[in-house]
């Protein structure tokens, strides 16, 4: 791969997790102080991305694969994604401001897998090249969530315009991108694309189990995406954004150390303790405050480099491992289903009801919220301790890792 090729993926990846980054973290403040939107409310928006999530394989496959180049598929979605942004923007009730994030994700979702599928395209060898690319989009994250912070958007609409002005920036680089034909001679069939075709592994139990807990620890990831902007405020923590963004600063200091501890400790203990890590975070988050226990906050923060690393990516190597050649994509899908999709589903409107249930005379009691997501990760843990079974020798299998 060529330098021009490189800083171009680079810095489509930059831009497209900036966009992100812009709203996703502090939509919740916006939503809630701003627009006065319930607990519910507000989980039912994030919850959005979640059915966008299950749903954009077929953007992807019918429409990226089949039929228009990737990177014109890509470019015409963030600039429709620049449009509905702004009239997200426009709407101050649920009943309007839902449907426009909806269909705004149902643009932005498909976009993740379309910058893989372009920078794979272009790569000789990903397993080594795409790391490098792909941490870009990281900092486009940290980038994003600092601007909104300095910018003092946290808890208004000014964000979504950040978002929007970005989406329209990538919408036209992307015309400038590597091309990628469509393969029309290479027909998908629908149970291709959903994934079905990889339901076999569930025959493997220690596949079935990470299925399985993959669902449920995206339960307590929904909660962090979804409130902690707002619980930080309520307790009188200013630039949130700034702060929470410590968090994918670990976790490119623990995506680089990722390969040392799979090869030392094996795959079962990896993602133990990436759902440990979920546990504490919360225990954590319960017990501490903007005074003396400031530092339990940071170290909830602090704490997603191990929380996303060592559960959600050791858990992608897993299927890439042990997924045979003609069903890697279709594994792949199905995980990228059960954690984005069904996972964050169940886990936004299950937040959203817990913070309402939780939440008297208008102030929210986030000790008690914060030990919910606390027992669902015990539970994971549980249910890794049990069921998992790794196969012996599978730590030299990750040395290539």
């Amino acid at each position: 791969m060529v330098l021009k090729t490189r800083l171009q993926l680079s810095t489509m990846m930059f831009l497209q997790y900036f966009i992100w980054g812009t709203w996703y973290v502090t939509l919740n403040t916006y939503l809630g102080e701003s627009l006065g939107f319930t607990g519910t409310q507000i989980g039912l928006c994030y919850g959005t991305f979640a059915i966008s999530a299950m749903i954009s394989p077929f953007f992807v496959g019918l429409i990226a694969d089949k039929y228009f180049a990737t990177e014109r598929v890509l470019g015409a979605m963030h600039l429709l994604g620049a449009v509905l942004l702004i009239v997200a923007s426009r709407a101050t009730t649920f009943q309007f401001f839902y449907p426009a994030l909806l269909l705004y994700t149902l643009t932005y979702a498909p976009t993740m897998a379309l910058t893989t599928s372009l920078s794979f395209h272009q790569m000789e060898n990903p397993g080594k090249q795409f790391p490098g690319v792909r941490v870009l989009g990281t900092i486009g994250w940290i980038a994003a969530n600092n601007v909104i912070g300095w910018l003092g958007y946290t808890s208004s609409v000014e964000q979504l315009y950040v978002g929007a002005a970005v989406s329209l920036m990538l919408g036209l680089y992307s015309f400038t991108l590597p091309h990628v034909a469509p393969k029309k001679e290479n027909r998908t069939s629908i149970k291709e694309l959903l994934g079905f075709d990889a339901l076999s592994l569930f025959k493997t139990r220690s596949f079935a189990t990470l299925m399985i807990a993959s669902v449920l620890i995206f339960i307590p990831v929904s909660f962090y995406f979804g409130f902690t902007a707002s619980f930080m405020s309520d307790i009188g923590i200013d630039f949130i954004p700034n702060k929470i963004s410590l968090g994918q600063v670990s976790e490119i200091l623990f995506m680089l150390i990722l390969p040392f501890f799979l090869i030392r400790f094996g795959l079962k203990w990896v993602l133990f303790v990436g759902a440990g890590a979920w546990l504490l975070r919360f225990l954590l988050f319960a017990n501490g405050d903007a005074e003396a226990g400031m530092w339990m906050i940071y170290a909830g923060i602090i704490l997603h480099g191990i929380c996303y690393d060592f559960f959600v990516v050791a858990g992608q190597i897993y299927v890439d491992k042990t997924a045979p050649d003609n069903l890697k994509s279709s594994a792949q899908g199905l995980i990228t289903f059960a954690t984005y999709g069904l996972g964050m589903f169940i886990g936004t409107w299950i937040a959203g009801r817990t913070v309402d249930m939780l939440t008297i005379d208008g102030s929210p009691d986030w000790v008690k919220i914060w030990y919910v997501p606390a027992a669902l990760a015990t539970l994971v843990l549980i249910l890794f301790i049990f069921l998992f079974k790794e196969k012996k020798g599978s730590g030299e299998a990750m040395e290539n890792v």
